[in-house]
């Protein structure tokens, strides 16, 4: 048998073989054509508009698109899954092994991503109804009118920032986080999903906490403004805002009124222990700390607020006190800068601003202006002493005669 006849043997017994694979490779390409256009047509017919509160021209584009992307990945996924068997009709199985095992995998695996996928759009439908109810229900009760009688914002809101939006979105929000969770379990890649579901666990337990939370700021905001209206005119009405007439400074100025200016300290004082409240509520250690902290502190800084407040007004009053009764500005003056450095350095001790330097900066300052007094004396009544000293050697003198 000589070389040829050799080949053409060879080349006969592959026929059946290659007829096979170009067989199965036609099927799949039939195949592939008839399901590609399947899915098109499917998706084509779908009415995306509905979906959309605002559709036009560019909805029934980017739908076209979408059909034509995923009927092409299917017409591929066709001729992927013919691959193994075209393959193993040309004896390739080296080959087409492992391309089997993915697909079995794959195949094997695809359940999973089926359920997963059902229970996300069943879960998006179900949240989005759940949203659309919220939204209807908020705006039934004219619930954005009673918010805006906040004043927070001033002008009308886009539709999107409503608070009855905002309000549905978060409603949505919190019924998908469990459907996700329970999509990610159903995908049973522990890898990936058992981290994810802890965290969203972690969300869901935070959620009433985080209500409540809310609810207490609400609640302290509230409380506050009414308060502080309620003791700004409680001061108003004693006459508080007179105070710079009563102290001789003159009228009040027009960009201090101090009952607002009270009742503004404690409103925010109010919020402040709401706020640190409801971060106790929600347990974040950190700005637990800060708030505690800040609470802490807040006594000492009213203190010395008050301290340095005291101190301004009565050295204004002793100024205008010393000028209107004996025409000396210079002498007043003096006396109304000494108040109020007294006054400093009570305040900065009293903020605990490094006291050990405060106080001896201020025996400093306190000591030279003794020394300072003493010498001026000194040198000023030295003819007053002489004229002392004399008056007193001769009244010695005569004694003695």
């Amino acid at each position: 048998m000589g070389p040829v006849e050799n080949v053409l043997n060879s080349f006969l017994s592959a026929v059946p073989s290659i007829l096979t694979a170009l067989l199965l490779l036609l099927l799949a390409w039939v195949i592939a054509i008839i399901v590609k256009k399947i899915i098109f047509a499917l998706i084509k017919k779908l009415n995306f508009k509905r979906f959309q509160k605002n559709a036009d021209e560019e909805t029934t584009v980017n739908q076209l698109d979408i059909a034509d992307s995923a009927s092409k990945v299917v017409y591929y996924l066709v001729f992927i899954l013919f691959l193994p068997s075209i393959l193993d009709a040309l004896n390739m199985n080296s080959v087409s092994q492992p391309i089997t095992n993915m697909m079995s995998s794959l195949l094997e695996y695809l359940p999973n991503i089926l359920i997963a996928t059902i229970v996300f759009i069943i879960g998006i439908l179900i949240a989005k109804v759940v949203r659309s109810l919220t939204q209807h229900m908020l705006l039934a009760i004219n619930f954005d009118s009673y918010f805006n009688k906040l004043k927070l914002t001033d002008g009308e809101k886009p539709e999107t920032y409503k608070l009855s939006n905002v309000l549905s979105n978060i409603v949505m929000i919190i019924v998908l986080i469990p459907i996700i969770t329970i999509a990610l379990e159903a995908l049973r890649i522990e890898s990936v999903s058992t981290p994810i579901v802890t965290v969203l666990s972690n969300v869901v337990s935070m959620i009433p906490n985080i209500f409540v939370a809310i609810i207490l700021l609400i609640a302290g905001y509230y409380i506050a403004t009414f308060v502080s209206r309620l003791l700004t005119g409680l001061l108003s009405n004693t006459g508080i805002n007179k105070v710079y007439s009563v102290l001789g400074l003159g009228d009040k100025p027009t960009s201090l009124n101090i009952s607002s200016l009270l009742g503004t300290i404690v409103k925010v004082i109010i919020i402040l222990v709401f706020t640190v409240e409801a971060l106790n509520i929600l347990q974040l250690n950190v700005l637990n700390q800060i708030g505690n902290a800040v609470l802490l502190y807040l006594p000492l800084l009213v203190s010395a607020i008050l301290i340095l407040g005291i101190g301004l007004a009565v050295g204004h009053y002793l100024y205008h006190l010393i000028v209107r009764y004996t025409k000396s500005k210079f002498s007043a003056l003096i006396i109304k800068y000494v108040i109020i450095l007294f006054a400093v350095f009570m305040t900065l001790e009293q903020l605990g601003f490094a006291s050990s330097i405060v106080t001896l900066a201020f025996l400093l300052i306190l000591g030279g202006l003794a020394v300072a007094f003493a010498i001026s004396f000194g040198i000023g009544g030295r003819e007053f002493a002489k004229r002392q000293l004399e008056k007193f050697e001769s009244k010695i003198n005569e004694n003695n005669d």
